[in-house]
This record gives structure tokens, C-alpha cells and sequence, in this order.
């Protein structure tokens, strides 16, 4: 009597779609982190390591992909669980898609959006990347957006797919005006930018930098331009350092920094 009592309890606990769909859910779950913790020891293997960008950016949006995936599957079997034929649920989703395709049009155009900076290569995980005046390096490239964090602030910043048109990829270059006053002689001036530029070609994050020319005529300076290249996740400081050697190098000979002067004649 007591084992037919256990049986038809469990049977009974068995027979509780909350307990089934708590089960699917663990289940699925499990199954979810096998696979993510399988792809994560894939991605470290050393010959992956050398996949590139381009197949770093794949493999985060196969794990984004595979999440989603998940989720549809497993709603639809909790679905089926409780008493509802997901079949005929499907089939009758005439009207109804294009209801929930006009809810969802946003997350959908991130998606499509987000296939495209694959396809079309916008931008690829590591990129340094500028979106309304902020420059960042690309965390992750998902289904529906894109991380970045900010080099300036270390903030990561999430952003919609479909704003991908605003996005710019940062290049490698910086072009810095170097102000010397009218006074100094032309010979005196490319002198003081060669100095320059030989005090930041010595900065291990510099790659290359070169003299372009007189750039413009300014009201109180002459403005000679430099172009200093090197990686674009480190081309603030870049820029802070290469500064400072403007300085410098003008210090060096004897040429100080013009600034706007107002003449006030009197009668």
C-alpha cells in the first residue's frame, strides 16, 4: 500500500506542469553553459587565438545567436508542457506576426542591422570606433547591439544596431598644427619640427610620424602640420604625448607658443 502511495505521489508530482516546467528550464539551462563553457575553452585554444578580428566578431555572435535560439526553444516547449498546441499556434500566426512584426520592428532592424556590419564589415570586434563625439573600443557585436567601451572613461556603452550609420571607425592617424609665430623664419621652423618629431618617433606607442607642410596662415601663427601614427586604442595619449614634445621641441629652440593679441590704439 505504501510503495502504490509513493508511486502516485510522484506520479502525481510528475503529472504538475509547474515541476515539468521548472525541469525544462534547468535543464535547458545546463545544457545553455556546457555549451557556452565548450565554445569559451575553444576561443582560448591557441590556434584560435590567431583567428583575427573578423573571426573573434563570428564566434560572439554565434554565442548571441545561440542564446536566442534557446530561449525560442525552450518557451516553446514550456508552451506545449502547459496545454498548448504550439503547432496550431504556429500556423496561426497570420495576423497575429504582423501585429507583433509591427511591435518589434526596432529589435528587428537591430538584427538585420547586425548581420550587416558582418557582411559588410563596418566595424569588427577591437575596432576603436567614434559614435556622438565619444571614441571606444568594440567589446561585442551582438543580435541587437554593440558594446563599447569608452577609452576616455573606461564606461561601456551599449548601442542599437540599427545606429550603425553613426558610427565611424577611428583610423591610426593624428594630425597635429604645430603654431609658430610669423617672426620665425621658415628655415627656423622646419628645424624646430624636425626636433619634434625626432623626440616622438622615440615613444614605443608611435609606429611613424612625418612633417606634411604648412597647413594654414593664422591670424597670429603660422600653423605647421605633423601626421603621428600608431595604435588606435592608445591614440589619446598618443596625441597627449605628442604634444608635449610640440612644446619641447619649441622650448628647444627658443620658440614660444603665439597667442591672439588685441591692439587698443588711442586717440
Amino acid at each position: 500500500m505504501d510503495a502504490i502511495n509513493v508511486n502516485e505521489f510522484f506520479k502525481t508530482i510528475w503529472d504538475n506542469n509547474i515541476i515539468k516546467s521548472i525541469i525544462v528550464i534547468i535543464v535547458g539551462f545546463f545544457i545553455y553553459k556546457f555549451i557556452q563553457i565548450l565554445i569559451n575553452k575553444v576561443t582560448k585554444h591557441d590556434k584560435v587565438k590567431n583567428i583575427g578580428k573578423k573571426g573573434k566578431t563570428y564566434m560572439r555572435l554565434s554565442t548571441s545567436i545561440l542564446r536566442y535560439i534557446f530561449i525560442i526553444i525552450i518557451t516553446l516547449v514550456l508552451l506545449q508542457i502547459n496545454g498548448i498546441d504550439v503547432s496550431s499556434l504556429l500556423a496561426g500566426l497570420g495576423i497575429a506576426s504582423v501585429i507583433i512584426g509591427l511591435a518589434v520592428q526596432d529589435a528587428l532592424k537591430d538584427i538585420i542591422r547586425g548581420f550587416t556590419i558582418l557582411s559588410d564589415t563596418y566595424f569588427q570586434v577591437g575596432d576603436i570606433v567614434k559614435y556622438n563625439g565619444m571614441e571606444g573600443k568594440v567589446l561585442v557585436i551582438g543580435l541587437r547591439s554593440t558594446k563599447i567601451q569608452d577609452l576616455s572613461t573606461s564606461n561601456v556603452v551599449s548601442i542599437a544596431n540599427r545606429n550603425i550609420e553613426q558610427i565611424e571607425v577611428v583610423s591610426d592617424k593624428n594630425y597635429i598644427n604645430i603654431p609658430m609665430p610669423y617672426e620665425t623664419s621658415l628655415e627656423k621652423a622646419e628645424k624646430a619640427v624636425k626636433d619634434i618629431l625626432d623626440i616622438i618617433i622615440n615613444d614605443e606607442k608611435v609606429s611613424s610620424c612625418r612633417y606634411l607642410g604648412v597647413n594654414k596662415l593664422d591670424d597670429s601663427s603660422i600653423l605647421y602640420l605633423i601626421e603621428v601614427c600608431g595604435s588606435p586604442d592608445k591614440k589619446l595619449q598618443i596625441k597627449r604625448d605628442a604634444l608635449h614634445a610640440v612644446l619641447e621641441g619649441l622650448s628647444k629652440n627658443n620658440i614660444s607658443v603665439p597667442y591672439n593679441q588685441i591692439d587698443v590704439h588711442n586717440k
